[in-house]
């Protein structure tokens, strides 16, 4: 597991790497320490995606079955990563070259906008069929940005989205080829032009109040 970080211009691309990509401490480590780069170094917006066949696959149940004694700090930690991206101080993107699945796709939810490959991988929620409830922090983060048409259609059935299908419900904002998804992302954010980080933070603190509260921000 290598997470990256790679600038086009001022517009960071912050890469999850080229496995599964699922949650570990070490990796949530990791892409909170790329964001402290990316908002030191001053970027325009955010680019995450990943270089092999996932974004992510999510929490890394391996590691919470050998540390259920500290369950309740790692879901606090996922639930603080959800937040810093759905508050994030610039326009952000995922964009995703193949699955991402239950927390990994609501870490591409917590983003401004989403891209996805249009001829493989999928986009889902399987909670309703692996029998793991969502919290109170994700369910909101998920319905802060989902329709209530596409919110139950992926919340409730465990259906996974190919690529056409995320697009028919807005959960993903474009598709395409996966040669050209970093193009794609960058082509949604770089008219966007510089905002400033203070009033763009406040704004989705405002816009996403009750989802930032459930993920227990103050």
């Amino acid at each position: 597991m290598t997470v990256t970080l790679s600038y086009r211009d001022k517009i960071a691309i912050l890469d999850l790497g080229d496995d599964e990509n699922r949650f570990s401490p070490d990796f949530l480590t990791a892409v909170n320490t790329h964001l402290d780069s990316v908002l030191a170094d001053g970027a325009h917006a955010l680019i995450t995606t990943g270089s092999g066949k996932f974004y992510s696959n999510g929490l890394d149940l391996d590691w919470l079955s050998a540390h259920g004694d500290r369950a309740e700090w790692y879901v606090a930690q996922v639930h603080a990563l959800f937040a810093r991206l759905l508050t994030f101080p610039a326009p952000t993107v995922a964009a995703l070259p193949g699955h991402a699945f239950g927390a990994g796709a609501m870490l591409a939810i917590a983003h401004d906008f989403r891209v996805m490959r249009e001829d493989r991988g999928f986009f889902c929620f399987p909670e309703a069929d692996i029998r793991i409830p969502f919290t109170a922090g994700m369910a909101a983060l998920i319905q802060a940005k989902l329709a209530p048409k596409a919110a139950v259609a992926s919340m409730t059935t465990g259906r996974r989205f190919g690529g056409l299908d995320a697009l028919a419900y807005d959960i993903v904002d474009a598709i395409g080829p996966l040669e050209e998804l970093t193009d794609t992302a960058v082509a949604l954010v770089a008219p966007l032009g510089v905002k400033d980080p203070g009033t763009i933070t406040a704004i989705k603190n405002v816009m996403f109040a009750p989802a930032v509260t459930a993920l227990g921000l103050p």
